[in-house]
C-alpha cells in the first residue's frame, strides 16, 4: 500500500502569520503516520505569482514534512489564464520562478504498481509554448505499462460535468480538456485529485475516484460559490493506493481552525 498526503491551498507567506498552525498540525499528523509522499496541489503561496519570497517560504515549510515533496502550481503561485486573472496572467517568467524555487510544474513519479502524475492547470488553454510541451508530456505519461494512474491537478477538470462548455474561474477551461484525454480515458486511471475550490468533496465515475481537497488555509463564504457542492472543511486528504483502487479520507487534526475568507481578507488581500 502507498500512502499520499495531499495538502492544497496553504496560501503561506512570511508577510503574515496565517495558516501556519494548521500546517504544523498536519506535520504532526505526518510525523506519526509517515506517508510515503507529500503532494502540494497548488496555491502553496499567498502570492508567489508576484513575490518570490512567498514561494520560497511555503516550499521550505512543506519540505520540513517527513515525506518527499512533489508540488504543482496554482494560480496564486504562477498566475492563471488572462480571462480569469488579468492582473496576473501566467507567463514564462512566473513559470520559471516556480521551477527554480519549488521544482517542476509537471512531473511523473513511479511507485510500485502506480504512476503518479502532476500537471500544471494554470497554463491550460492559454496557448503558451509550455502548454504544448505539457500536452506532449501527457501523451508520454499515458503509456503506463499496466500500472494504475493517480493524477494530481490544482484546478479540477470540471465542477459540473466534463462536457460543460462554461468557461469559469473554478475549473480547467473547456477547450483545454481534450489534451487531458490520454489520461482521463486511460483504463488504468483510478484517482483524479485536485484543490483550488477550498471545498472537500468526492465522487466516483466508473473506476475513477475524483477528490477535491479541502484547503489548509481558509474556507470561502457560500455566496461566492453558488452551485458548487462540497463541505467547508479545513485540513488535507490522505490517499491510500491499493492494488486496483484508492481509498481517500479527510485529515483534519484535532484543534484545526476553520477560518473564513471574509474574516481575514484584510490580512490576505489588503487593498
Amino acid at each position: 500500500m502507498i500512502t499520499i498526503l495531499q495538502i492544497s491551498d496553504a496560501h503561506l507567506s512570511p508577510r503574515n502569520g496565517l495558516f501556519r498552525e494548521t500546517l504544523a498540525r498536519l506535520r504532526a499528523w505526518a510525523e506519526v503516520e509517515r506517508p510515503d509522499l507529500l503532494i502540494a496541489s497548488g496555491d502553496l503561496s499567498l502570492d508567489g505569482a508576484d513575490h518570490e519570497e512567498d514561494l520560497a517560504f511555503a516550499a521550505g515549510l512543506l519540505r520540513d514534512f517527513p515525506a518527499p515533496l512533489l508540488a504543482i502550481p496554482g494560480n496564486h503561485d504562477v498566475g492563471s489564464h488572462p480571462r480569469t486573472m488579468p492582473a496576473q496572467p501566467v507567463d514564462a517568467a512566473r513559470i520559471e520562478r516556480f521551477r527554480r524555487v519549488v521544482g517542476p510544474d509537471w512531473w511523473l513519479r513511479e511507485l510500485p504498481g502506480w504512476r503518479i502524475i502532476g500537471l500544471d492547470t494554470e497554463i491550460m488553454g492559454t496557448g503558451l509554448p509550455e502548454e504544448a510541451a505539457q500536452a506532449g508530456f501527457i501523451a508520454e505519461a499515458a503509456a503506463a505499462d499496466g500500472r494504475r494512474i493517480a493524477l494530481f491537478l490544482h484546478k479540477p477538470v470540471f465542477v459540473t460535468a466534463p462536457e460543460d462548455p462554461t468557461f469559469d474561474y473554478w475549473s480547467v477551461p473547456p477547450h483545454a480538456r481534450a489534451a487531458l484525454a490520454p489520461l482521463l480515458d486511460h483504463p488504468g486511471l483510478r484517482l483524479v485529485a485536485s484543490g483550488h475550490l477550498h471545498l472537500h468533496h468526492g465522487f466516483q465515475r466508473g473506476a475513477v475516484r475524483y477528490a477535491w481537497a479541502p484547503p489548509a488555509s481558509f474556507v470561502v463564504n457560500p455566496p461566492l460559490q453558488t452551485g458548487l457542492p462540497g463541505e467547508r472543511d479545513t485540513g488535507a486528504l490522505v490517499h491510500r493506493l491499493l492494488e486496483d483502487r484508492v481509498e481517500t479520507r479527510l485529515v483534519s487534526p484535532e484543534g484545526t481552525e476553520r477560518l473564513w475568507l471574509e474574516d481575514i481578507r484584510a490580512e490576505t488581500y489588503p487593498a
